[in-house]
């Protein structure tokens, strides 16, 4: 239920430096390798889904010439998957995979000497490994106690900068040790428990020496603090930068704990002397997020991330610059109204390239440091230069060209090299797409009740007629303010709810960025407001289309969305014959207390349910779903999962109870081993057929 924790993971920038934290999966015992599974009726099935090839980390090579990039292949029968490497020139040819094993070997970098560095869990724990470019002459370079979680050569190439967990709280087997196998925990202030696990550790940077066989002289760069940097849960090495002289790290850190913590999104770029052993904050005074730092390639700037806003996770997330020389701070984005998702150096130091959403896709944009915009001699010229009905994710350097990968509704990532040209360099799903064949993704504009134009996707059935009558679905986005655009997801995946027969209607509804700030941040403290009135614009006209059967609709949504279901269950007058909400909030009292970030719910919610002189605050509580009960009358399907901690899984169990004891027919799907989403092979097929006798039943 964040934005930032929420956003499609295909949005992470792989950056031209190495390692990077992801969600843990289990890896098999068995090779997992590309399936060769055969699709008889070209529609997409839950198993089909399953066997894509998941493109993930991309690193070029210092030359230009070649590329690395990791592909996961998961086995529904095995329940597991494994990560292997894989190297291609640049110009798409001479394509080969490196390794076929059964661990999990990712996030690739190129080291000075023309070699690969990588991390594998092959000798039990997740260690820095090298090969050759071809494959060969495989070896371990570290050998730390316990996982490394990313990592990056220093430009000299002489130290390691890597990540690795540190315990920050002392167990209860540390208090009572003649309790050994005691499972209680002992909680003694907030942010006790985040995202899917109990709070025990932090991750921290470290440097090290490196000799080009191994490290030593190991150094904790936050020196024992119980500080977490990269942030979880999501940061990883994008989180951490070498200055180009090897002599600074700049990592991004919030120097709070517990209640504290809970309390702010504050955080701050800092910068470690190797010399002095001393850090600098360098955004000291901004009160919202500060991330993901970056210095340019000629040392004089460093660039981050930046919300202004402090417990207001979903601000507008700006690009600035520090003048290392001047001491000059310039808001380099000032004149592109959406979120900077995430950027990358030109190599001249002079313009930096950068990933966004604006109407409902996500393109790349050029920001000129040295140029300013007509209307504003103070903001940079901003640059659109890509353009199309896609989604980039990624950003490296490739001569004059970008190597990004980019997805839509229709394909998964694939990568792509982005010049005068635009040219696709893997096809790594190919065999799948020949057996497939897609709906139409079609873009709407359609008036809301307060007269704003409103962008919706409509995804239609393969072989489409519009002779026939369809059963048809809202989906209700998350986040709550994560875009509906051109996003690939293995679980809400609109090809495979087209594929079932049903038309999909996704709104990008009040509360969304890509359609300047206003629009993204007028659903703060109105849940149950203009978004919700845009939901029903959007189902009510495309229900006007005489293929949709206004007797057979449906509506499904997570996290935000799951709210969202929820709420229209008890608000829709009719409209809806069938709902499905994954991990939403159902309870908003509840919620404020039971969800870990306090500051997310002081902002969206307005305060606490107890403050009854806050006016935005008793106006969400008053929108709390569980209070409406009573006007459920369609079937509702329930999911969530035991370990997310965001939402507890209790919300569903309500809901569900809720439904029973009122005579409405619901099911519920409970995973005692999943989080915020469904990671595993069996769960995630389990979900999908779930999801679809549910709405079969109910609308077919």
């Amino acid at each position: 239920m964040k934005q930032r924790n929420l956003l499609l993971m295909a949005t992470t920038l792989a950056l031209a430096s190495c390692g990077g934290g992801q969600p843990k999966e289990e890896t098999s015992g068995d090779i997992i390798g590309k399936s060769d599974i055969r699709i008889t009726d070209q529609r997409m099935t839950p198993e089909a889904l399953w066997a894509f090839g998941r493109i993930g980390s991309v690193a070029v090579s210092p030359d230009d010439r070649q590329m690395a990039y990791t592909v996961s292949y998961y086995s529904v029968e095995q329940n597991k998957s494994n990560t292997e490497l894989f190297v291609m020139n640049t110009d798409g040819s001479d394509g080969r995979q490196l390794t076929r094993s059964s661990y999990r070997e990712g996030e690739p970098c190129w080291m000075g000497n023309g070699r690969l560095a990588y991390l594998s869990n092959e000798g039990g724990s997740s260690q820095v490994w090298q090969m050759d470019a071809d494959g060969s002459n495989r070896k371990q370079l570290t050998h730390y106690e316990g996982d490394i979680e990313g990592f990056s050569f220093s430009p000299d190439g002489k130290k390691l900068l890597f990540i690795a967990q540190v315990k920050t709280v002392q167990s209860t087997a540390d208090k009572y040790p003649d309790l050994p196998k005691t499972t209680g925990i002992i909680v003694d202030d907030l942010m006790y428990k985040h995202w899917d696990e109990w709070t025990t550790t932090a991750p921290h940077p470290f440097v090290a020496d490196f000799d080009g066989e191994g490290i030593s002289n190991v150094r904790d760069i936050l020196q024992g603090e119980p500080y977490e940097s990269p942030m979880k849960p999501f940061g990883g090495i994008e989180q951490l930068a070498w200055s180009p002289t090897s002599d600074k790290v700049a990592y991004t850190c919030r120097k709070k704990t517990g209640m504290a913590y809970a309390l702010s999104s504050n955080s701050d770029i800092y910068l470690y002397d190797l010399t002095t052993g001393q850090s600098s904050n360098i955004t000291e005074g901004n009160l919202g997020y500060d991330t993901n730092p970056q210095y340019s390639p000629d040392g004089r700037y460093i660039a981050w991330q930046s919300m202004e806003r402090d417990g207001y996770e979903a601000d507008l997330n700006r690009l600035f610059i520090l003048d290392l020389q001047s001491g000059e701070k310039r808001f380099v984005s000032k004149a592109f109204q959406s979120n900077v998702d995430s950027f990358l150096w030109n190599r001249d130091s002079q313009s930096i390239y950068f990933l966004a959403v604006w109407h409902g896709t996500t393109q790349i944009y050029r920001a000129h440091l040295d140029q300013t915009e007509e209307s504003d001699p103070t903001a940079c010229r901003i640059e659109l230069m890509t353009s199309g009905i896609h989604d980039y994710a990624s950003l490296a350097l490739c001569g004059d060209d970008l190597i990004a990968k980019r997805h839509s509704m229709s394909m998964a990532d694939e990568i792509y090299r982005v010049g005068k040209e635009t040219q696709q360099l893997t096809f790594e799903n190919k065999h799948l797409y020949d057996q497939l064949e897609m709906g139409r993704v079609e873009e709407r504009w359609m008036t809301t009740t307060d007269g704003k134009q409103m962008l919706t996707w409509a995804i239609y059935p393969p072989q489409f007629d519009p002779k026939k009558k369809y059963p048809t679905l809202l989906f209700c986005e998350g986040g709550p303010q994560s875009p509906v655009s051109q996003f690939w997801s293995y679980r809400w995946n609109f090809q495979i709810m087209a594929a079932h027969g049903y038309i999909v209607v996704a709104p990008n509804r009040r509360g969304l960025p890509g359609f300047g700030v206003e629009w993204n941040e007028s659903i703060s403290g109105d849940y149950g407001g203009q978004c919700m009135r845009d939901y029903f614009t959007a189902i009510d006209e495309v229900a006007k289309e005489p293929f949709v059967d206004k007797d057979r609709l449906g509506c499904v949504g997570a996290s935000f969305g799951g709210f969202s279901v929820y709420w229209l269950a008890g608000h829709h007058n009719k409209r809806f014959k069938a709902f499905i909400a994954h991990d939403g909030i159902f309870n908003m009292e509840m919620q404020y207390l039971e969800t870990e970030e306090k500051w997310f719910a002081n902002w969206d919610m307005g305060g606490a349910y107890w403050e009854k002189d806050n006016a935005v605050a008793q106006r969400t509580f008053a929108n709390s779903p569980h209070k409406f009960v009573d006007k459920w009358d369609a079937p509702i399907l329930c999911i969530h999962g035991e370990r997310d901690y965001r939402i507890l899984a209790n919300q569903a169990m309500a809901a569900f109870d809720a439904a029973i004891l009122r005579g409405v027919p619901a099911r519920l799907l409970i995973y005692p081993d999943e989080n915020h989403w469904v990671l595993r092979p069996q769960n995630g097929v389990l979900w999908q057929r779930v999801f679809f006798d549910w709405l079969d039943r109910w609308l077919k």
